[in-house]
């Protein structure tokens, strides 16, 4: 019993003289990671400071702060745990963390092609913020391009948070990528109606409405003849922004409405032509229609 208890305080005594050994070591990796947060800090300011002189987009400026603070940290880290244990060698660190990354990223491969693909799409910037895009059947504002998500805005006020490597592998239409943007307007004229003067009719329309551009000029062609009428098709330019086309569109109808009616240019309605005639007459399953044919 006696020499249990000698052992004990022999291994109380070698742990005691064990810490007190590494102590130094202890107290100066922590002072390292003390260190390591106002330098953190302090690479954030300054990579802001640059970015926001050298970099237009927000989110690629935030990417790079982001970036410079996480990597700042895990050198203060790594510095930090080789010299509170020395014994603890900088490439088994460095194994460790490959050991663990692999086991990570099978456990995490959605975020990281997530961050991968925020990543490609701040550096290609195939749309910024506040371009209006259809993507994956969303039709909305771009609020927001982390690097998890991008984030729209619908027209009906609605938020719509779309993973990065969806919008990164689907087609993506920017409507608002160019200065302008078509619209086409189809509509039908009586057949009584020349065409030339129906044509020049709805382009002096088109022309005299608030928001259609002049360049490139307004153009009405023809689709082709229906069953009640000559189509014909308007097409015009205005800004590329859904609330503008959406304006502009009303005002032209309006504006093409009134140039017929005064114009005298019928836009028909869809005509059918119904036949009448005797039921009794023509009844080929009728008696008397039967008693002729026996006879």
């Amino acid at each position: 019993m006696a020499a249990l208890i000698k052992e004990i305080q022999q291994s109380l005594l070698n742990l005691m003289g064990q810490t007190i050994e590494a102590l130094p070591g202890i107290l100066m990796g922590i002072a390292i990671l003390c260190l390591t947060r106002y330098g953190a800090n302090l690479v954030r300011r300054i990579v802001r400071g640059v970015g926001r002189r050298a970099l237009k987009n927000p989110s690629l400026r935030l990417l790079l702060v982001q970036t410079s603070f996480v990597g700042t940290w895990v050198v203060g880290i790594l510095f930090a745990c080789v010299v509170a244990f020395p014994d603890l060698r900088l490439g088994d660190i460095i194994g460790l963390l490959g050991l663990s990354s692999v086991a990570i990223g099978f456990a995490f491969q959605d975020i990281f092609k997530n961050f991968l693909a925020g990543v490609l799409l701040l550096l290609q910037e195939p749309f910024r913020l506040g371009d209006q895009v259809i993507v994956n059947g969303f039709e909305g504002t771009i609020e927001e391009i982390s690097l998890r998500a991008t984030q729209i805005i619908t027209y009906q006020g609605e938020r719509i948070v779309v993973p990065n490597a969806i919008v990164f592998t689907s087609p993506v239409q920017v409507l608002t990528a160019m200065p302008h943007r078509r619209t086409d307007l189809e509509i039908g004229v009586d057949y009584n109606t020349p065409l030339p003067y129906a044509v020049e009719t709805l382009l002096e329309a088109v022309l005299k409405v608030e928001g259609v551009l002049s360049k490139p000029a307004p153009e009405v062609d023809g689709l082709g003849f229906g069953d009640s009428s000559m189509n014909l098709v308007v097409r015009y330019w205005t800004s590329p922004h859904k609330v503008d086309v959406r304006r502009t569109r009303t005002k032209v109808m309006i504006a093409i409405k009134q140039a017929c009616d005064r114009a005298d240019i019928n836009i028909p309605y869809p005509i059918r032509t119904l036949y009448y005639y005797n039921q009794d007459q023509f009844n080929d399953a009728s008696p008397v229609a039967d008693g002729a044919q026996k006879s």
